[in-house]
């Protein structure tokens, strides 16, 4: 079981005691409670005091869990990269399980535009410690907080690749742009309160993803056979 809830420092005020948990469970609502915090307020203005109070655990509790608050912060991160991962990978598996063909790219791009706007609704404001971090000067945070989308793109372009004859610098290019503008459009949505439906929304902008690429793509095969 956690030990959870110590006194508190030396000639602190002790804080209140949360209910006793497991490990795994004090972990997971500490990662709760600080996404929430770290989305409504942005890193800077969020303190390991704001997360131990809101949590009820005293700071050496919250240190046993997460030495910094940088590393509590990339365990937020992380958990949401891995959920907009799953989200991407399951709208594109059935597309591509096995060989993708010329033409297939329709429903791959309408896939993966779809999983975005179904992650940020889903995620609502915490989808910002993905796509617009606070904490993004640092090039290390950078690259570990865009991992996920710079391994969806990967995950895209392979199957561009495959689906439109595009060599694989151009599809990756391409696949970069695509998920750029799905998350900026569903980022967009989310925050105008969705004047749009979900279906509407996600049919317009994967028409225009489409469109570009499709056109992109006629473009090559034109000039591969002239």
């Amino acid at each position: 079981m956690d030990d959870q809830v110590d006194a508190g420092e030396a000639g602190a005020t002790p804080r209140a005691r949360g209910p006793r948990m497991a490990r795994d469970e004090r972990r997971a609502q500490v990662l709760q409670i600080a996404q929430e915090l770290f989305s409504s307020e942005g890193f800077h203005h969020v303190s390991m005091d704001d997360i131990a109070d809101r949590a009820e655990v005293s700071k050496p509790v919250l240190y046993r869990h997460f030495p910094s608050k940088l590393d509590l912060y990339l365990a937020v991160v992380d958990q949401r990269g891995a959920e907009l991962l799953a989200a991407v990978d399951a709208a594109v598996e059935p597309l591509v399980h096995g060989p993708v063909h010329p033409g297939d790219g329709r429903p791959i791009v309408v896939a993966v535009v779809q999983a975005y706007f179904t992650f940020v609704d889903a995620a609502g404001q915490s989808s910002a410690l993905l796509f617009e971090s606070d904490v993004s000067h640092d090039e290390d945070v950078r690259t570990r907080v865009e991992s996920a989308s710079s391994q969806v793109a990967d995950k895209i372009a392979v199957a561009l690749v495959s689906s439109t004859g595009l060599s694989k610098e151009q599809a990756v290019l391409l696949a970069t742009a695509l998920t750029a503008m799905a998350r900026g459009a569903a980022t967009h949505r989310y925050r105008s309160g969705g004047a749009l439906g979900l279906e509407e929304s996600v049919d317009l902008v994967a028409r225009l993803c489409w469109g570009g690429v499709a056109g992109l793509a006629r473009d090559r095969a034109t000039e591969t056979t002239a």
